[in-house]
């Protein structure tokens, strides 16, 4: 591993996603990186707010409007391109969520858990709520709270995951399954059936507010008749 691509798919949530950026710049990993935010189709309003946000902190906007005429989500295309351009520089791809705070030492602490495992596939943190509890997407990983890292068959959530080179040499994107919206858990097991191992940290949390990429996902919580519409007769959210 050379370098790092770092990436931030965002979609509407700016409110969170300046959060997101904001720390990623005032902490970021010691070691060789570019950080991308790619702008997938939000609205006009929030689009000029991602323009002066990543101008005022010297961050390449990528706005997907320009790149491909697919409507949102765009996460499979981002992969793809990302996969290409880290495959020529030998670098790794870490994506960090609109949804996601890191803090210190998660950035730096990723990358040195991929360089200790040559058969690393995919190292990411685990989320927190405010009061540092495991929250969603990885409340089944208290159980492994106090360990520094764990090898684990379990999916890894993408919310602050690092894709090392290994994976990205031996795991091809454009055979992934256009219909779907989200790759998380189709890359964690492809990550195994390759030979490589998946890590978690438990011991570089990142905090986590649910859905905050998604705002239409806390209809699960308000109003799930709305939401359950919306997954399955809308064809939303497909893992």
């Amino acid at each position: 591993m050379e370098k790092l691509h770092i990436i931030t798919p965002v979609k509407d949530s700016i409110d969170t996603a300046t959060d997101t950026v904001r720390a990623i710049m005032a902490l970021p990993p010691d070691f060789p990186f570019t950080y991308t935010v790619y702008n997938d189709n939000s609205t006009p309003e929030n689009t000029l707010r991602l323009q002066r946000l990543c101008r005022e902190l010297g961050v390449r906007l990528m706005n997907l409007s320009d790149l491909t005429d697919h409507p949102s989500p765009n996460y499979l295309f981002v992969l793809q391109r990302e996969q290409a351009c880290c495959l020529r520089e030998n670098a790794a791809l870490l994506i960090v969520e609109s949804d996601v705070t890191v803090r210190p030492g998660t950035l730096d602490g990723l990358v040195r858990v991929a360089q200790e495992h040559a058969d690393a596939g995919i190292v990411a943190s685990v989320t927190v709520d405010r009061q540092g509890a495991m929250n969603y997407p990885y409340a089944f990983a208290a159980v492994y709270e106090g360990e520094p890292v764990v090898d684990t068959r379990h999916h890894l959530s993408f919310c602050c995951s690092l894709l090392t080179p290994a994976l990205l040499r031996r795991v091809d994107f454009g055979q992934l399954n256009p219909e779907k919206n989200w790759f998380d858990v189709t890359i964690s097991h492809l990550s195994l059936k390759a030979g490589l191992h998946n890590f978690m940290c438990p011991a570089l949390p990142v905090l986590h507010r649910p859905h905050g990429s998604r705002p239409w996902k806390q209809l699960k919580y308000t109003n799930p008749l709305k939401y359950y519409w919306r997954k399955y007769w809308g064809g939303l959210d497909k893992i």
